[in-house]
């Protein structure tokens, strides 16, 4: 199932002529959670509030593994058709490289306007300051995203599928939505995202390595890559999104994370393979997508193998 959900999602991404006219799962998850954070997140009691947020979201997924269960009892190929069709909806590999790519098309346009392009494409994908970013901060913007998201959105939603089928990656995915709407170090979202940001870091502390090790293994960089990934992962300021970006700077070369604005305000961020290229340009993205895809391949060939033990 799993197999023929990654093959679905590469062919078909998300496509406008159906998500134009209903909903996506992941942007009902954002609604109810927004809803929530509205009414919960003010007064007394708010890391309370949160994790009682989050428990709920998990047992909306444990709903569904029950009602899946009833369907597979019922109708076993209706259940079926449904965790496979799920499963590729709630995978985003297609529309990763999809998002990213654009950002190294807009840059292709040379000159200012190239370079304001890249700037709008880049801000769909990353949360940082975007306006005066030059094509160098551009290009090291759009490989984080591709390096993070590819943990986020491919390998640990395929990770929590094969242990919990469609029911585990929608927890993982309920959760992981929380965490990036909630899940911030800020004055309004400490104490009311702080469940939703913990549970995300457990939930993804496997992927996140294995993405790491899929990168090194892919990627070209082979035991270098390992090393530099062992060495950098601790340096970023995620306990896990440090592991597939070390792991993807150290593969093509390059010096990844550093400092960045975030609402104005610069961090101090240290690089991921310091010793790496930092006058990243276009063609850098282009490499990283052609990662992505070999990353996904190996993902897919994982898949095959699991289901033939």
């Amino acid at each position: 199932m799993l197999a023929l959900a990654l093959l679905l999602d590469a062919l078909f991404g998300e496509p406008d002529l159906l998500w134009n006219r209903v909903s996506h799962p992941v942007v009902l998850m954002g609604r109810g959670i927004s809803a929530a954070e509205a009414g919960l997140n003010r007064g007394r009691w708010r890391r309370e509030k949160g994790v009682c947020l989050v428990a709920l979201l998990v047992l909306l997924g444990l709903a569904t593994a029950l009602a899946l269960a009833w369907i597979t009892r019922h109708a076993p190929f209706i259940a079926l058709t449904l965790e496979v069709l799920g499963a590729a909806i709630l995978l985003a590999q297609r529309s990763l490289v999809d998002h990213v790519r654009a950002v190294a098309e807009a840059l292709a346009r040379g000159g200012e306007i190239g370079l304001q392009a890249g700037r709008d494409a880049v801000a769909r994908i990353v949360g940082r300051d975007t306006a005066e970013m030059d094509e160098p901060a551009i290009a090291r913007a759009a490989i984080e995203s591709a390096a993070e998201n590819f943990s986020d959105g491919v390998a640990a939603p395929a990770f929590w599928f094969l242990i919990g089928g469609l029911p585990g990656m929608l927890i993982y995915k309920a959760v992981n939505t929380a965490d990036s709407m909630i899940g911030y170090r800020s004055a309004r979202y400490l104490e009311f995202g702080w469940a939703a940001a913990r549970l995300d870091d457990v939930l993804n502390w496997v992927p996140a390595r294995l993405s790491g090790l899929i990168f090194c293994l892919v990627g070209g960089g082979g035991r270098q890559a390992l090393a530099v990934m062992r060495r950098d992962a601790g340096l970023h300021r995620s306990p896990n999104a440090g592991w597939p970006e070390a792991a993807a700077a150290a593969s093509l070369g390059i010096a990844l994370s550093g400092p960045r604005i975030y609402d104005g305000a610069p961090t101090d961020d240290p690089f991921v393979h310091p010793e790496g290229r930092q006058e990243l340009t276009g063609e850098d993205i282009t490499r990283a997508c052609t990662v992505l895809w070999r990353a996904w391949a190996l993902l897919l060939a994982l898949a095959l193998v699991w289901a033939l033990i």
